[in-house]
Parts: C-alpha cells; structure tokens; sequence
C-alpha cells in the first residue's frame, strides 16, 4: 500500500480531510512530543510548548479520534528541530514513563515516529525501540524520520549512528518503516539510490516539505514520483511536513499522480500481452505512444 501521509503540528484543523468523500490520507502524525522540567524543576512532557491534556489541544485530540474511527492512522512524533532525546536519555525512566502514560491513555493513537535530530547513538536508540515493543502491543507502529543523505550512504544521521546498523541490529525487524526526508531531494534519483543501497522499497516513504512546493514544483515532484511509481509500484508511500503547509488538494493530486501512473503501467502489461497474442497469430498490430 501506497500510503499519503500528514504531520500535523499547526492545530488548523482537519475538516477537509474528514469530510473528504474518498478516504485518501491513510495517516496523520500529531507532532511533536518534548521532554523538560519546569521552573519548580519537575520533569513534563509536553506537545509542542504545552502539556497534552491542556485544553487547547481538546479540538485537536476530538478530531484525531474521528480521523481513527473513520480508518486513517494516528501516530504521535518524538523529537524533531525541537529536540527530546538528550532530556529522554539523560533521565529515561521518568520521562518514558510520562511517553507511555500518554499512549496509552489515547488509545487510537497506532503509532510512534522516531524523529531523532541530536547526537544519542546507536546503543540508546536500540534501547528505546526495545522497550518500546515491551510495554506496547506487537502492532504498534514504529517508524523513524532519517534525512536521505542516511539512507543513500551508509554513514551516521543526525542521530549518530548509521540507520543500516540499526535496521540490520536486534530490533531491526521491529521498525515498520523508514519516513525518508527528501527535502531539496525528492527526486526518482534519490529513492533508487537507497533502494541500490540495499533498503526495501516498501519500508521507505518519501518525503516532502510543504514550503518547497507550489503549482509548478509540485507538478515537477509528481513527474519524479511518476518514475518511482513505475520502477517501484510497492514504494512505501509520500509524507508531507506539515499539513498547514500543504499546497491546495495535495493528498489527492499525490493520490491521482500514484493512480494513474499505477493504471498506465497495467494497460502497457496487457497491451504487450495482446500484442504478442496477435503476432503469434501472424497479425501485426499499429504501435502507439503510451
């Protein structure tokens, strides 16, 4: 599955999914979680700069739980520009505690998306993913956010350490997938290099930033995914950073430009198959441009 996917992180609401007609956008990911103390110095979790029971989020978590109820999946992000895993890391049981208290407290929540942007290493990443897949059920959605350049070559992220050590450690088989950030490289180019580079071409999403594109770039970015979409019909899907960002109907421009592509590549199969049937036949059939 081909999957559309939104961050979420400016709270403008999420009508014009909801009410789409076609359920196009299959996730959305509510973003971010942060880890501090306080100025009493008591350890919080917070969503962006407020805790996440605060009030303001109210509309936000109601309208999460409708998108969940109508089948789009609800993943909370860890992390980011803004940071979260030093704080985690230096003090882990209590403030992984405060992560999973908020979980499963919500529990249309399917997921977690491990954007790791601060040098923590290979060791503490592993260990997260560990207990993680501990104390939440076996299909619960783990992904992490690498910048290309991480996937492309074998070298460390912004994480500090390499994403192909970690696929191929011990909890490499617990990461569902790879949330590629293709920024100034969304490009067919990119996405068959990674491939090359010996990832599965399900596991990698591709990613778009919301400010790069307009009219006419986002026509370029859908010619380059009509290339990934023809070599690699399985490719995991398209993100874009964030929602309020989004050009007018992306998810369904991205939708049709994966569709139709999809359609093209079954007529020219069928139609190579019934021009071999006819020239068994002795019967040439016209060639046309596809």
């Amino acid at each position: 599955m081909n999957k559309i996917i939104y961050y979420y992180q400016t709270f403008i609401g999420l009508e014009n999914i909801l009410n789409q007609k076609q359920k196009i956008v299959t996730d959305i990911i509510i973003s971010s979680i942060h880890f501090g103390l306080d100025m009493n110095n008591n350890p919080y979790i917070h969503l962006n700069d407020f805790t996440p029971d605060d009030k303001q989020f109210d509309e936000m978590w109601s309208e999460t739980y409708i998108a969940n109820d109508i089948g789009i999946n609800i993943h909370i992000m860890l992390g980011g520009a803004g940071g979260a895993y030093v704080d985690l890391f230096n003090n882990f049981e209590t403030y992984y505690k405060l992560l999973i208290e908020l979980i499963k407290s919500k529990p249309f929540i399917k997921g977690i998306n491990l954007d790791v942007e601060e040098q923590i290493g290979l060791d503490n990443i592993i260990m997260l993913i560990e207990r993680l897949d501990t104390d939440l059920d076996k299909d619960f959605y783990i992904t992490l956010a690498p910048i290309s350049y991480a996937l492309l070559t074998d070298e460390p992220g912004l994480g500090g350490y390499s994403y192909k050590d970690l696929k191929n450690s011990k909890v490499g088989n617990r990461i569902n997938q790879l949330y590629g950030q293709f920024y100034g490289d969304f490009t067919f180019d990119t996405y068959d290099g990674i491939i090359k580079n010996g990832y599965n071409e399900s596991e990698i999403v591709i990613g778009m930033l919301g400010s790069e594109y307009n009219k006419d770039t986002l026509k370029n970015a859908c010619n380059e995914l009509k290339k990934i979409v023809e070599k690699y019909p399985n490719f995991g899907g398209v993100y874009l950073w964030e929602y309020c960002l989004a050009p007018p109907n992306w998810s369904e421009i991205i939708y049709d430009t994966i569709k139709k592509e999809k359609y093209r590549q079954q007529f020219i199969i069928f139609y190579n198959k019934l021009k071999i049937f006819f020239e068994n036949l002795g019967i040439k059939i016209k060639e046309f441009f596809i």
